[in-house]
């Protein structure tokens, strides 16, 4: 697969296929493990889970620190220099070493601290025996993790991002007939669930890596020259990725913390099933930023704005399908969330619809601005692409948590979200704008 000569209209939609396919399955883990623990353990499972969705947060969102950054890099170098594969590969096998010492950091962090981080989540005295059991497996297993999304973001960018959605998808059918079995048949509960999630994510890793053993594989492990340098220009490009999923664990503690004192358990809730719903919309904004970034960087190396500009279109036209979608869904059938992924009390039924349909306002505007920062990554403005993401993952957004529920009542705190979007589009745009008209003025259209 050539991204610099293809047609862009097949190859981008053979890119979003794999990349939706796989931004698909990795949200099924938390999907997954919400629905059967909820089923099984009732609200008080639902909530535990949303207090252990920080963790993931951090978890996946170094993982795409080193492989957004990464494979951004490798495929600027690849559409500038050609064939001459040694210089990207150092940025392969840099992004590999980044990603084994983080992975060290989380499994220390995770073994002697998991009490002291649950409980600055938002963990209740009854809430955390439940919390620490399900991360018990996972502990075990953290590099596999980071290195599924490390592998995966190169995989796209070396030509087959098929297997990269074969492996997830492997994975998360395994996890999902895992939870069942571990759940419900071994009687196990939220402890089968973080095995079956643990067991998945080794199976997706292993799958990836017979990418290596492939005739068309050129990644390759070379000596690493300035080795952190590069692994500073890795956390530079990659940082707007880092900071979405890491913004999403900022967000999750402040709802936790906010909910729990101005409206109680059974919002916390309600609102542990919003994270697992607002993480399958963040993924399928991931998988219009999988699919472009690849023919987006190769093409800006290579000075083919014309095929920058064309790719732009469709993934626009994508996240406006998307944005449509779930801002629908959720107006229309709220309580269906809820009944996927609990059993829920006549109370939670009652409070949920307005909960729901206030918070989904923001999925309409939330794909282009996920995108947006994926797209000023592969220009090289990874400066645009901090603003983005730091304003709607933390300034913004933290800013309406904290002061809506005390100036305007405590159900305002769920147009948090969709106010913070709102001000956020304005801003993509205008760069969008100034970005994509740059680049016509900088290169021949080819």
């Amino acid at each position: 697969m050539d991204l610099l000569t293809e047609k862009i209209r097949p190859m981008y939609i053979r890119y979003l296929s794999a990349a939706f396919g796989s931004a698909f399955i990795t949200s099924i883990y938390g999907i997954v493990d919400m629905a059967m623990v909820g089923q099984y353990q009732g609200p008080e499972g639902t909530a535990a889970m949303a207090v252990v969705a920080p963790i993931w947060n951090i978890i996946y969102s170094l993982g795409l620190l080193m492989g957004i950054g990464g494979s951004v890099l490798f495929g600027t170098l690849r559409g500038q220099t050609g064939q001459n594969e040694k210089r990207s590969n150092e940025y392969f096998t840099a992004a590999l070493i980044g990603a084994l010492i983080l992975s060290a950091v989380i499994w220390i962090g995770l073994i002697f601290f998991d009490k002291k981080l649950l409980i600055l989540f938002g963990a209740e005295e009854s809430l955390l025996p439940l919390a620490r059991r399900y991360i018990v497996p996972v502990k075990f297993v953290v590099p596999c993790f980071l290195f599924t999304q490390v592998i995966s973001a190169f995989l796209r960018n070396d030509g087959n991002p098929g297997l990269a959605t074969r492996a997830v998808l492997f994975g998360g059918i395994f996890n999902i007939f895992g939870d069942f079995f571990f759940v419900f048949i071994l009687n196990m509960g939220i402890l089968g669930a973080g095995l079956a999630t643990a067991f998945g994510a080794v199976l997706s890793l292993v799958i990836m890596l017979t990418h290596f053993w492939g005739k068309g594989n050129t990644l390759r492990l070379v000596k690493t020259e300035h080795l952190f340098t590069k692994l500073r220009v890795i956390g530079i490009t990659g940082f707007s990725t880092f900071f979405i999923d890491v913004a999403m664990g900022i967000l999750t503690i402040l709802f936790n913390r906010q909910i729990l004192k101005y409206l109680g358990t059974d919002a916390l809730s309600v609102y542990g099933i919003i994270v697992n719903i607002s993480t399958f919309v963040q993924c399928c904004a991931y998988s219009i930023g999988q699919a472009s970034q690849p023919i987006i960087s190769v093409n800006f190396g290579a000075g083919k704005s014309g095929r920058i500009c064309e790719t732009l279109r469709y993934a626009l036209l994508t996240a406006a399908a998307f944005g449509i979608f779930w801002i629908v869904l959720s107006l229309a059938a709220p309580n269906l969330y809820v009944r996927i992924f609990m059993a829920p009390t006549e109370k939670i039924l009652e409070i949920a619809p307005a909960i729901i349909r206030s918070y989904g306002l923001s999925f309409l505007l939330l794909p282009l601005n996920v995108f947006s920062t994926f797209y000023f990554q592969a220009l090289m403005r990874p400066g645009v692409s901090f603003v983005v993401s730091v304003s709607r993952g933390a300034l913004i957004s933290g800013a309406f948590i904290l002061l809506l529920p005390g100036l305007f009542g405590s159900n305002s705190i769920w147009f948090a979200m969709p106010f913070t979007e709102f001000f956020v589009t304005i801003y993509v745009t205008i760069q969008m704008v100034r970005c994509t008209k740059r680049i016509l003025g900088d290169h021949d259209i080819k």
